[in-house]
């Protein structure tokens, strides 16, 4: 129940700033997106030796007016390990992930955006257990325009989830960042784009006996839209 709150606060925003009298024309975009991954990850004071994946999942976007969209992505993958881990006294040999992002974006002119929304990531140790965090974010994108279709597109973000749950409470904080081109197929009013991504994160425990948990992710990302 309490996962939900953050969600009900921010629909409730996002009714409360989208009056009928803004909402002229509403467009869809539905999508996949996926996201060649190396994650390295430093947890219990060593380093967990880890395969690069694919991860993968849909993408959605409701523009609202030219001012205003949602847009929501969900990514999943599977990570095997190159060499089995310990985790709390048990072996595993592979971690499913799975990413969430909602987010309200505000256009400030041609060239800049501002994002609010809500992120939620979760790990599962398979045959161990699981981890959960989710918290707000927050985060600029910038536009540029190289030609009539061709676009070159940066973001970055942070985010904080102070209610994480582990095998205790945790809190963890990190930020995000792209750079992507995107080409604009008009006839087909479907969008590719290609590009990287980097994410770093950082985990403290209210057990003042473990180290902090650090992980990086980059890659390799891939992403086609359509729009109707």
């Amino acid at each position: 129940m309490k996962k939900l709150i953050p969600f009900s606060l921010f629909l409730f925003i996002l009714i409360s700033i989208l009056s009928p009298s803004k909402v002229h024309a509403i467009d869809f975009t539905v999508g996949a997106t996926t996201w060649y991954t190396w994650w390295d990850l430093n947890r219990d004071g060593g380093k967990i030796d880890i395969a690069p994946a694919f991860l993968y999942g849909p993408a959605l976007a409701v523009k609202f007016n030219d001012d205003f969209n949602l847009t929501c992505v969900y990514l999943y993958g599977e990570f095997n390990l190159n060499k089995t881990a310990i985790y709390h006294g048990k072996t595993f040999s592979k971690i499913r992930r799975q990413d969430f992002d909602l987010a309200l974006n505000y256009r400030l002119n041609n060239y800049f955006k501002i994002f609010a929304g809500v992120k939620n990531i979760n790990y599962k140790y398979v045959g161990i257990g699981d981890y959960g965090s989710m918290g707000p974010a927050l985060g600029l994108s910038a536009i540029c325009p190289l030609n009539d279709n061709l676009f070159l597109i940066a973001n970055l973000s942070g985010y904080y989830h102070p209610n994480g749950e582990e095998t205790g409470p945790l809190k963890e904080y990190g930020m995000n960042s792209t750079l992507t081109l995107a080409y604009y197929i008009a006839s087909a009013s479907t969008t590719i784009s290609l590009g990287g991504r980097f994410q770093h994160s950082k985990t403290d425990y209210d057990d003042s006996t473990r180290e902090p948990t650090k992980q990086t992710f980059y890659g390799i990302t891939l992403t086609a839209t359509y729009t109707f």
